[in-house]
């Protein structure tokens, strides 16, 4: 089977890929592993995020706020091309997000730290404000705050939506313009063609001029497999989920983010324990103890469900993009942030994979960033 491009991976980041090479005309073949994989997509908090993200590499708080600035005209095409009986409400909201700050001394570090980024990344708007408790309690009536919360940054540019729903639409966009989505696909070989490459997949032959590894923790296999060093570690976060109630908390914040049904998202956890997927009591009750340092109120609600998933993280916590040398035309993108950067993937980076060249701005996030010895 030919196509243009094969994309493995259909977790939000290589399903973004895929559907944004997909509108562009593009005949994609997406393969995907089964449902034993660990698929970080599964067990998202759901955030579109910018304010604090790159404090010691300023471009990716540019790659954030860029991708954040497409996610509204992202939402629009994702959901407005499908037809009535398809659609699939994002629940995308920006309206910008809160991070809690307690005591003077860490809201004065958190003003600090969004000053510099700011100031480093030639921001040329006003991208964040720090609210003091009275700004809060005004902006948030329906929250009782703890007495430690001195106040918190407001990032003007975050978001949240409903994870799960957004990969559901991305698969259905790709298959919409044309795609194939084949799902129990497997990898098991990889290997360069004189026309470009060919994969095997549950006892098929794919071949393709172009070659996208999106896989997650399974990328850095497969990127070894055409010259590319790409390390990637799990990292586990869990997730407590309420009840629903009426709404409530207006805003997403760092740990606490009300659905559109009336649950309220408490977490999370980084937490290096290899690949064990185990939700514990032991970490819930620590996130518990967490939000209700925000809002003792919390502690009316009861909570329904708590699970557990597994981030993809490289050694400074930022993506991974980079083309082969020994093999041009097959790409790797990885990372932990694929919701925020979902709009990125389906437009620039989609652009750029389609044209064969990344740009040069993304050259921060190759992954020869890791071969530099560190200053003493």
């Amino acid at each position: 089977m030919h196509a243009d491009i094969i994309v493995i991976g259909a977790g939000t980041v290589g399903a973004a890929i895929a559907y944004g090479l997909a509108r562009r005309q593009r005949t994609v073949v997406v393969l995907d592993g089964g449902d034993t994989d660990f698929r970080a997509a599964g067990a998202n908090f759901g955030l579109v995020w910018v304010q604090g993200k790159g404090p010691d590499l300023p471009p990716y708080q540019t790659l954030s706020r860029t991708s954040a600035d497409l996610w509204p005209e992202f939402a629009r095409e994702l959901t407005g091309e499908a037809p009535v009986e398809a659609k699939v409400a994002l629940e995308y909201e920006k309206r910008g997000g809160f991070a809690f700050c307690f005591g003077e001394a860490e809201f004065e570090k958190r003003r600090a730290m969004l000053t510099k980024l700011h100031v480093d990344c030639g921001s040329n708007d006003d991208d964040f404000d720090m609210m003091e408790r009275a700004e809060l309690e005004r902006l948030m009536p329906g929250v009782v705050f703890g007495p430690d919360v001195t106040g918190a940054s407001f990032g003007r540019h975050d978001g949240h939506v409903n994870p799960l729903r957004l990969l559901r639409a991305l698969h259905a966009g790709i298959l919409r313009h044309g795609g194939t989505l084949l799902r129990d696909h497997a990898v098991t070989g990889i290997r360069s063609a004189a026309f470009g490459f060919e994969v095997e997949a549950a006892g098929t032959i794919f071949d393709a001029d172009r070659l996208v590894l999106a896989a997650g923790l399974g990328t850095a296999a497969l990127a070894a497999r055409m010259g590319m060093h790409v390390p990637v570690r799990p990292q586990r976060g869990q997730i407590l989920v309420t009840e629903r109630v009426a709404p409530f908390f207006p805003y997403p914040a760092n740990g606490i983010r009300q659905t559109r049904d009336g649950t309220v998202l408490l977490g999370t956890s980084n937490e290096e324990v290899g690949f064990d997927t185990s939700a514990t009591a032991t970490i819930g009750t620590k996130i518990a103890r967490g939000a209700l340092h925000v809002s003792p109120a919390l502690a009316r609600l009861r909570i329904v469900r708590q699970w557990a998933g597994l981030r993809v993280m490289t050694p400074d916590s930022y993506p991974i993009y980079i083309q082969s040398n020994e093999f041009p035309g097959a790409f790797v993108a990885v990372c932990h942030s694929g919701v925020t950067l979902a709009a990125f993937h389906a437009t620039v980076l989609a652009e750029a994979i389609a044209a064969g060249m990344l740009p040069a701005w993304l050259s921060p996030f190759h992954p020869g960033r890791f071969d530099v010895p560190k200053a003493a």
